[in-house]
């Protein structure tokens, strides 16, 4: 990898870095990301070509849309691509076809940030160097600004080399995998439906620096639910008889929906990560929200554990006489890789100048990944499904004000990869 592309791999995750937008709100990024490929020759399809708005979960309204239009104009968009996204479909497939015989390889990257404000600690990295994020509010605290800029240094190289490969090699650049809301629509929209073989990826997750994990097979299925409890407001000093406590209706599910039994058929998780309720200490309350997360160890396990809360949610509601709405507003399945797969992505990594490890199976982690929508759509019509990790040295955890990572790990996950294209759609 030449210097000239390492250079241009930190400036864009510098860039992205500074600019965080959170999901389905990535109108900068992807018009920055399209400019870029088209620049490069690829074939692009964008917004609702590649995205079913039926199948998009927790979406903004349109006034938090048009906000982030004006927001992304003022701040070196790319104004001939910007109207492209503007609605909100804010997902992109950059395909090179060869025009000969050969595979269709799918690599996907995720664009979007965390609601994360980022640390202004003179010792954080990005604070030293002038690239902390200038959004209050929004962050890349889970290193997507690296995901977006090794999906285009990917690009950048496939182009220069373009006459070495044979068959059509796809790059998609995903939005919202926070909250596991984004891939699922772009499946529903067939934009993997013929692909032979799919390789998702990721920096860090505790991953050594210059490890790299050819098949991460541990993320769970999970469901994100938003719950709404309506009751009736009164005295709570003259009339509480008269009121319907919202509130309460809320607590007493949020304690419960802790106490759902085990399931016997793997591990299993479940979070109420928000309570907001009432609107003052004399007044029964007569609304609360929460935000729940459920997860299993395969998608029967968390398809359980949703269906027990969803059953405290209505007992809950039905003890304190008030009315509740659920809404899913993200959701994702279990999926494991495909070993032959994986065994090829080990082969392509062992020259990689910036590798010095290799683990062939990791099935660790407690996460969860939209991009299993694409592995089991893949793996589902004949064809074959990875999840990669690069590692990295981590300033903190994921999601946490000081995440950073070692750009370092970005040449890795560009030059792997490409090996991984080469090795695939080799002209024969």
């Amino acid at each position: 990898m030449n210097t000239e592309l390492k250079e241009r791999l930190i400036a864009w995750r510098r860039d992205f870095h500074r600019h965080p937008e959170q999901g389905f709100l990535e109108l900068r990024t992807a018009s920055i990301v399209a400019g870029e490929l088209d620049r490069l020759g690829y074939t692009l399809k964008t917004g609702l070509d590649v995205m079913v708005p039926e199948e998009m979960m927790g979406r903004h309204d349109r006034e938090a849309i048009e906000k982030q239009v004006d927001w992304a104009r003022q701040h070196d968009a790319n104004l001939e691509f910007l109207e492209r996204f503007r609605e909100g479909y804010t997902g992109i497939v950059a395909e090179w076809d060869t025009g000969r015989p050969g595979p269709v390889t799918t690599f996907r990257v995720d664009m979007d940030a965390l609601p994360i404000v980022e640390s202004d600690d003179a010792g954080h990295f990005p604070q030293q160097q002038g690239f902390s994020s200038t959004v209050p509010g929004s962050m890349h605290a889970c290193g997507h600004d690296a995901h977006t800029s090794i999906g285009l240094g990917l690009a950048v190289r496939i182009s220069e080399t373009a006459e070495s490969f044979s068959g059509v090699i796809r790059i998609l650049f995903q939005p919202a995998e926070e909250g596991t809301r984004g891939a699922k629509s772009m499946t529903a929209a067939g934009v993997v439906d013929d692909t032979d073989y799919f390789i998702a990826s990721h920096v860090g997750t505790g991953v050594p620096h210059r490890h790299v994990v050819a098949a991460a097979n541990g993320f769970m299925a999970t469901t994100k639910l938003n719950v709404t409890f309506r009751g009736k407001a009164s005295h709570a000093g003259a009339k509480p008889e008269d009121g319907n406590n919202a509130l309460l209706a809320a607590a007493n599910a949020a304690l419960n929906l802790h106490a759902i039994s085990r399931h016997s058929g793997g591990a299993s998780r479940i979070n109420v990560g928000e309570l907001h309720a009432g609107s003052g200490r004399n007044i029964v309350a007569d609304s609360a929200e929460m935000k729940i997360e459920t997860r299993g160890e395969t998608s029967e396990v968390n398809r359980y554990v949703r269906e027990q809360a969803e059953s405290v949610i209505a007992g809950a509601a039905a003890m304190y006489g008030v009315a509740y709405e659920l809404d899913i507003v993200g959701e994702a399945t279990s999926s494991k890789c495909s070993p032959e797969l994986a065994e090829i992505l080990v082969e392509c990594a062992t020259p990689s100048p910036f590798v010095e490890q290799i683990v062939f199976e990791d099935n660790t982690s407690a996460g969860s990944e939209d991009a299993t929508y694409f592995m089991e759509r893949v793996k589902g019509r004949g064809g074959l499904a990875t999840y990669c990790i690069f590692g990295t040295n981590l300033a903190a955890g994921h999601h946490n004000e000081k995440f950073d990572i070692d750009e370092e790990t970005m040449f890795a996950g560009v030059d792997v990869l490409y090996r991984v294209a080469q090795r695939l759609n080799a002209l024969n």
